[in-house]
């Protein structure tokens, strides 16, 4: 079995989400895709490898999962747990 975590967890560890309580809530919303599939579970598992479409501060961005993450830690240690595939928008 591979290496996976929640994908509340992950959205925490990665600064997504100011709180564990938030990640959860957009979680649930069905906003989320992981390899082009709709999340809508909290509990739905995240891996090494997986593509994922979120809206974040407005704007939509496509990552890839580079890793998982042990904690909720500094901002440069969230920074290398995804790889930004898809800039948002405006910034282009």
């Amino acid at each position: 079995m591979s290496e996976q975590l929640r994908l509340d967890k992950w959205l925490w560890h990665a600064r997504f989400c100011k709180t564990r309580g938030l990640a959860q809530q957009k979680a649930t919303q069905g906003r989320i895709r992981i390899n082009g599939h709709v999340v809508e579970k909290a509990s739905h598992a995240v891996r090494v490898g997986d593509t994922m479409t979120l809206a974040h501060l407005g704007k939509v961005m496509v990552i890839k999962v580079m890793g998982l993450g042990v904690r909720r830690g500094p901002a440069a240690e969230a920074s290398g747990l995804y790889e930004v595939l898809e800039e948002p928008a405006a910034d282009r």
